[in-house]
């Protein structure tokens, strides 16, 4: 089922990155984030009072608050990094090297979670920072 999840997830990543991109022709990269955030605030508040877990926050520990809250700060900063990099380059060139995040995300996980690494995950990786890399250095990217 975890699959199906990923893919809705990849789904509206993509069309974060082209709506996003049509949007910041006359906004400031900061201010579109801001208002985009405080939708994020008012769906994710409305689905999780939906599921009836609005006061499950006073149940995580302190470990788990320095992680999320840690994670939070860091997903503002890439989002508006993304945004940035995303108003004065093309989305295609933007995407590819954002999602090189992917293969940094393996590697923190395989040295900080202790996942276990395969020749597939090597591979795949190798083929993620190739693509990239190929992309980056293009004729038609700015």
């Amino acid at each position: 089922m975890w699959i199906i999840w990923a893919l809705l997830a990849a789904v509206s990543a993509a069309l974060v990155i082209v709506l996003t991109k049509a949007g910041l022709k006359n906004v400031d990269s900061s201010l579109a984030f801001a208002i985009q955030a405080i939708l994020i605030l008012i769906i994710t508040w409305s689905v999780v009072t939906y599921q009836g877990n609005a006061f499950a926050w006073k149940n995580i520990d302190k470990n788990s608050w320095i992680f999320l809250l840690s994670a939070g700060v860091c997903t503002a900063l890439s989002t508006l990094f993304s945004y940035k990099a995303l108003s004065i380059g093309k989305a295609s060139y933007v995407v590819t090297i954002e999602r090189t995040s992917l293969v940094i995300a393996i590697t923190l996980s395989v040295l900080f979670l202790k996942e276990k690494i395969t020749w597939q995950l090597i591979v795949g990786a190798g083929a993620m920072v190739a693509g990239a890399v190929l992309i980056a250095l293009s004729e038609n990217s700015e």
